[in-house]
């Protein structure tokens, strides 16, 4: 939200105060309040008919400051966050020209009777800092309302990543971001996952810690500052110190809550029946069937909304017409070895079952007149369920647990941003302003807790759309309603990464696009890219999206990158346990892990998968793509075409539906298993084992995880001039080992713990 006209002036409507000088303070063991008038204070006249804020700074952990900007003490209805607090140790500093709170290696200071700003240093040296007249405590003189600002302070060369999904540029400098979720689709600046957090190439990250619309200018209105506001009268945010990106998402993560790790098999192929096409028992069992006779693994088929009666969503219950006995399909399905998936939303119709239940018992959003809030947008007569009513919560869990009963594994978590903010009442008294974004915390929790309850927490997953601050703790997320072109392919990578890098750890999007009808091509391309995200899900909306309906070089494309991620598993499993431990993405902008090559920090239609390969989709239907390489030796997996790049350069190449550049770093192991049928199995039993341009004198190692996330051993690799010396502790049975040197592969086999190897 803008406030001012141009450098030097505010524009009409809005007075703007800022606190001059820090007057008075107080401290404690764990905080320092700083007493700021909007004024400098000469005389004892001065301290009346004045405003004031006050500034509370505290640390909920090492390395992690708090501020709270207060102009009016006002109790506040939640929803709020749920924060993690460390209890940290601080050091609280107070001299006759200044004031200070340090927290591991980061501090923040002001002046005592001086000019007034905030200064936030790392060992010493400012990060950011807010600086006189950059927090504003702002009254509307044509509608009354009050709203608090702050603005933060940039760097000559720095970029604000996150903010949530986002389709714009990756890079957020000069843009304006609203962060309020909403059904926008993925071509717009509207965004189903909105998280007011945002990460700076200068090693820190900022939480904005509101729940409600919060609105940012990243060097925009003042291009020298990132700016963000609300309406109200207190405003609270943290800064993360680094100093790398990836330590700062993994203190946010701490903060917010850590990222979960979904079960292994949720990382195989997902099928959906689509939305609007027509389908039955006999539909579903055709394509499972079809999907094995031509060899393509499958490990989830996902049911979408017409598995229940149209005008009824979400009564959750099947529809007797079309599968007059699910317990049996569910039955066939996991004969196959496959999970069940089916959609629900939180809303309930008013043909429903569920609507005069719900009704009756008040466990849906009211109006101020003591009504069920209801509009006929999605479907007629909708009621959201209220889940801060626990009743509601356990009466909606009661329905989806005999779901869960039946034999079905998980819930594609539908919805969950439009939901009402004016008229609207809920249970527990929250604002409905604070509780629009965060109700999706409220619904997806609803829903991962119970499937931990009822199937094991290692067990649990769900395949949400909306998001809040925290929701990383309820993984997977898919980017949403995209088209079916390319461009939206590349809108699609561009949200999915600034996602990630807003504390996320797992994401997917509709492979081939939801609206509209793909091509072929445009399928075979996006099945490349599916395939290679951290999760893989053919969907759509008027069109069945498996490959045999668009011609038999989709069959091989989507069997080939099937097998290609399956066998990955060994090491995307153990990359996604890194995820669940420290919060880096398991997909991630190239920056994150080449923060050196600045060459890297606008890359955005390419990025790792994982720490040690490559990814670089490719848009168009010729098979042109150009993409970078950060310096070092790189081996494309699928060609053994190698590079040896010196200080980063730039490719521009040709590659057939079949095959696209993906990549492994050198001195870099992967365990593959070629022979795998789905996502979870042994990981530890007989890998291959596959080193990558070793270099002389260098080691290379990697961890065994088994199926359920735990450490089973290590790989390493060491080389000392034509010998390669590997020892494996943790694998069963033998593996082969290929080494990848000077552009040709070597096999060896390894039988027992270690062996040497001469090429």
């Amino acid at each position: 939200m803008k406030f001012t006209d141009g450098y030097w002036l505010d524009r009409p409507q809005y007075e703007i105060q800022s606190p001059k000088e820090v007057y008075e303070f107080d401290k404690t063991d764990d905080k320092l309040t700083l007493y700021a008038p909007f004024k400098y204070i000469n005389e004892r006249g001065d301290q009346l008919n004045l405003g004031m804020s006050t500034i509370e700074l505290t640390s909920p952990m090492e390395g992690v400051i708090g501020v709270k900007l207060i102009h009016f003490d006002q109790e506040q209805n939640g929803p709020s966050y749920q924060l993690e607090n460390e209890q940290p140790n601080i050091d609280i500093k107070t001299t006759d020209s200044e004031v200070s709170l340090t927290s591991g290696s980061l501090t923040v200071k002001a002046p005592y009777k001086g000019h007034f700003e905030l200064d936030f240093l790392h060992d010493g040296k400012t990060i950011t800092k807010s600086m006189e007249k950059a927090e504003g405590v702002i009254l509307d003189k044509s509608t009354g309302k009050h709203y608090m600002r702050e603005q933060l302070s940039m760097g000559v060369d720095e970029l604000i990543y996150g903010l949530g999904e986002r389709f714009g540029s990756l890079v957020k400098n000069g843009q304006t971001v609203d962060v309020v979720n909403k059904d926008g689709g993925t071509g717009s600046e509207q965004a189903y996952k909105n998280i007011p957090f945002y990460l700076s190439s200068e090693g820190y990250g900022v939480f904005v810690n509101q729940p409600e619309t919060v609105s940012f200018e990243v060097a925009s209105e003042n291009v020298d500052r990132t700016q963000f506001s609300i309406e109200g009268e207190s405003l609270q945010y943290f800064v993360i110190d680094g100093p790398t990106p990836k330590e700062v998402l993994n203190k946010y993560t701490r903060l917010t809550g850590k990222v979960s790790l979904p079960p292994a098999w949720s990382f195989g192929l997902w099928l959906s029946t689509s939305f609007t096409t027509d389908y039955s028992e006999e539909t579903v069992l055709k394509f499972i069937d079809g999907m094995a006779e031509r060899n393509i693994p499958l490990d989830v088929f996902h049911f979408d909304c017409y598995w229940q009666k149209g005008f009824e969503w979400c009564t959750l219950l099947w529809d007797r017409d079309q599968f007059p006995d699910p317990e049996g399909l569910i039955k066939k399905i996991h004969d196959r070895g496959i999970k069940v998936c089916v959609w629900i939303n939180p809303y309930i119709a008013q043909k429903s079952v569920l609507f005069k239940e719900g009704r009756d018992n008040g466990y849906f959003i009211k109006r101020k007149n003591g009504t069920v809030w209801q509009w006929d947008l999605w479907q007629a007569g909708n009621g959201f369920v209220d889940f801060t009513n626990p009743d509601a919560v356990k009466w909606y869990q009661s329905k989806l647990k005999a779901l869960l009963d039946m034999g079905v594994d998980c819930f594609k978590t539908d919805f969950g941003e439009r939901i009402p903010v004016d008229d609207a009442v809920f249970f527990d008294g929250s604002d409905p302003k604070r509780e629009h974004n965060y109700y999706t915390y409220q619904y997806n929790e609803t829903v991962f807790s119970l499937i931990q309850q009822e199937k094991g927490a290692d067990q649990a997953t769900v395949f949400a759309r909306s998001a809040t601050a925290g929701s990383q703790k309820f993984p997977v997320h898919w980017g949403g309603d995209c088209l079916s072109r390319y461009k939206s392919m590349a809108d699609s990578l561009r949200g999915g990464l600034s996602f990630l890098l807003s504390g996320f750890g797992f994401w997917a999007h509709d492979i081939s696009g939801f609206e509209e009808q793909a091509t072929p091509d445009l399928y075979k391309r996006w099945t490349q890219f599916g395939l290679l995200s951290s999760h893989s899900r053919y969907h759509g909306s008027g069109q069945y999206k498996v490959p045999w309906v668009f011609d038999e070089e989709a069959v091989d494309n989507t069997r080939k990158f099937v097998d290609l991620k399956l066998s990955l598993m060994p090491y995307l499993f153990d990359e996604a346990v890194n995820t669940s431990e420290t919060g880096t993405p398991l997909m991630r902008p190239l920056f994150l892990e080449y923060a050196n090559d600045r060459n890297t920090y606008h890359l955005e239609q390419q990025y790792m998968l994982g720490s040690k390969l490559l990814v670089a989709p490719i848009f168009n239907a010729e098979g042109d793509v150009r993409y970078y390489l950060p310096a070092g030796r790189w081996t494309n997996i699928l060609t053994e075409k190698t590079y040896d790049v010196a200080t980063g350069e730039w490719f521009s190449e040709n590659y057939d539906m079949l095959t696209l550049p993906v990549l492994a770093r050198e001195n870099s192991i992967l365990l593959r298993n070629p022979n795998a049928k789905h996502a979870q199995y042994d990981y530890t039993d007989a890998p291959d084992i596959n080193i990558y341009e070793l270099a002389d004198g260098a080691t290379a190692t990697t961890r065994v995880v088994d199926q359920k996330g735990k450490a089973a051993g290590n790989v390493s690799a060491t080389r000392q001039g034509n010998t390669v010396t590997v020892k494996a502790d943790g694998l069963k049975g033998s593996s082969k080992v290929y080494v990848h040197a000077d552009g040709a592969v070597k096999e060896f086999k390894l039988d027992g713990q270690s062996g040497e190897f001469n090429l």
